[in-house]
This record gives structure tokens, sequence and C-alpha cells, in this order.
């Protein structure tokens, strides 16, 4: 197990075991935590809460959670939990987050961060001085093949970069998912475009500057999303659809004066990822690390809980990447997602 001393929250010493409660009954779950959970030293979950309790019961049966809490605020009360993952939609993030970090537990929070970037803002506020672990679920900022592709970048294996762009297209049909809830803060940037936002992001190294966007508005919902970037004289795009042609397309490349870099997965990089680059003289073929990125996240906040310098999506990243999605929904005409306004989900 894992022995690297003792685990500081706000003002009490832990223990060597990081005891992680669950917001929500949320599939996504499953994979982003549960799973690695299993072969994370250290770190063990030990309940869940959701709007309905029965939900929450039959979901800690379904994945062996030990306890069941009432309500949200009954399982931020409890003195044997002391960290939350939050799965929540998108409107909900930043008002559980506050309301975990008041509550003295370490936070780590499905992406988008926040509904907006003031409200992330708002989340960094409270958060600076805590004493708590904040972290955004971006999980493949912590996947080898996404450090892969920055290092080829930034050690000028492309020569010199003129442009990128990443994609994310996923059939999502309209029905009574939350992506189509405006309410929820949803839509196809929320939910697919901040992978390639951030995945740029990360292997840039810039912040980027929106020059402009087209989307596809249904209602205040964005069906698909197509935006134009500067990174400090780098030609972006990015591009994210939940009804749209083509149907699929989960792909990003970075093009320089020496070779191209395609990237195959950027997102799950355990499902067959894969890094090509091809130019005159320059070819290389490199299979991602079949290991989930959720297990290199779960680590890495364990590992920042614990003190260790593993926090490279926290709440500060995070504003970026708020700026940025508000920038391109402002680009494209479009309303901000704002914080629901609704009880828990």
């Amino acid at each position: 197990m894992y022995s690297g001393g003792s685990i500081h929250g706000v003002g009490r010493s832990l223990g060597a075991m990081l005891r992680i409660g669950v917001l929500g009954a949320a599939r996504i779950t499953r994979a982003a935590l549960l799973k690695p959970a299993r072969s994370v030293d250290g770190v063990e979950v030990v309940a869940i809460a959701a709007r309905d309790r029965d939900r929450a019961a039959r979901a800690a049966a379904r994945h062996g959670i030990p306890d069941v809490a009432d309500d949200y605020a009954a399982l931020l009360a409890d003195p044997g939990v002391d960290a939350v993952y939050i799965p929540l939609p998108n409107g909900l993030h930043g008002r559980w987050t506050i309301a975990a970090i008041e509550a003295g537990k370490h936070v780590l929070c499905e992406k988008p961060f926040t509904a907006n970037a003031d409200e992330a803002r708002a989340v960094a506020a409270v958060a600076a001085g805590s004493g708590v672990v904040v972290m955004e679920a971006h999980h493949t900022s912590y996947h080898p093949a996404t450090l892969r592709a920055a290092e080829l970048v930034r050690t000028g294996v492309l020569g010199e970069v003129a442009s990128a762009e990443a994609s994310f297209i996923v059939p999502m049909p309209p029905s009574g998912d939350i992506r189509w809830n405006l309410a929820l803060a949803g839509g196809s940037l929320m939910d697919l475009g901040c992978y390639p936002i951030r995945w740029l992001r990360d292997v840039l190294g810039v912040q980027p500057q929106v020059l402009s966007a087209t989307a596809d508005d249904r209602d205040g919902i964005d069906a698909s999303m197509d935006a134009r970037l500067d990174y400090g004289g780098v030609a972006g795009r990015v591009r994210a659809a939940m009804w749209t042609t083509p149907p699929l397309l989960i792909e990003a490349s970075v093009t320089g004066s020496a070779g191209t870099m395609h990237v195959r997965m950027p997102y799950q990089p355990q499902t067959k990822g894969r890094i090509s680059v091809d130019g005159p003289g320059l070819r290389l073929r490199e299979k991602a690390d079949p290991t989930a990125s959720y297990t290199y996240q779960l680590e890495a906040f364990r590992d920042a809980v614990t003190g260790s310098p593993a926090n490279r999506t926290g709440p500060a990243a995070a504003i970026e990447t708020m700026e940025t999605i508000d920038a391109i929904y402002r680009a494209a005409g479009m309303g901000l997602r704002t914080p629901s306004e609704m009880s828990t989900p």
C-alpha cells in the first residue's frame, strides 16, 4: 500500500489512505474513479450520495462502495471522507466544488470545471489558501501520450510549428441527455470541445487567442462548434460536435517546417492511441501506453494531496480553459453557459 506519509487536509492529519466520496451516481464514475481506484495504492472509494438515495444505494451495491449518504451535504459533513469526486452536470460543478472546499475536502471535479470563467475564478478564490487540493478531471493531461506529444513539439522534432488542430466529434442523439440541456450548461463545446482545447494548450504550451467561431445553434445549445485560434503565431483549429457530418472524428495534428505529427485517440490514448510523425527524412511511430489516463489522473490527485507538485489541472489551468470556451461562445454569437439554478439533479 501507499506509504508516502500523512495526508494533510484542513487542520487535520488524514493518515496514509485517501478516502474518497462521490457526489452523484453518474455513469462516468466507474471509468473515471472506481476502476482506477482498484489499482492505485493509497486510495479507496468509501461513500456515495445522489439526489435519489435509492439510486445511490443501487450504485453502491453494484460497485462495492461501503457507505451511502442521505444527500450531498451529509457526505460533505462525513469526517470519514477526505476528498470528493464530482461528476455532476456542468452547471453544478462550481457550486458543489465550493461546498466541498468549505467542508475541508479535497476535490477532483469533472471537466469542464465550471459553467464559465467567472465562476472558475470564484472557485479559485475560495480554494486559495484553503489547504485543500482542487483538480479538474482533465485526465488526458496526465497520460504519457500527451506528455510525449508536447515533448516532440518542445524539442523541435517538427521544426518551427505553423499550425495545429484537434477535433472531438461524437454523435449524441438529442433525447434526454444532459448535454442538450441549456439549464445544466450543456453543449458540444462544454462536453467535447474542452478536450481538444486542453490538449492543444498542453501540447503547444500557449493559451490561445480566439479569432473566430461558427456554431450550429439549436435553441442555445451548440450541436457543433468550429473555432479558429492563434497560439502565439501558430494557427489553431478546434472542432467539437454532437450531431454533424462527419459522424465520428477523434484526432489531433501539429504541423511544422520539418514534418507533421498525427495523433490518434488523443483524449482516450489507452484505446489504440498512436503518435505518427512524417516529413522529409522523418518517420516515427509510437503506440500509446495502454494504461488508462484515469489511472494516471488518480495517481496525480493522490500525489498532489500528499504534497507532490502533480496538479497540472488546478484552478489556474481551469480558468484558462474556461476563458477560451467563453471566448469561443462569444465569437460564435452565442451566450455563455451559466451556473444551474435548479436543486441537485
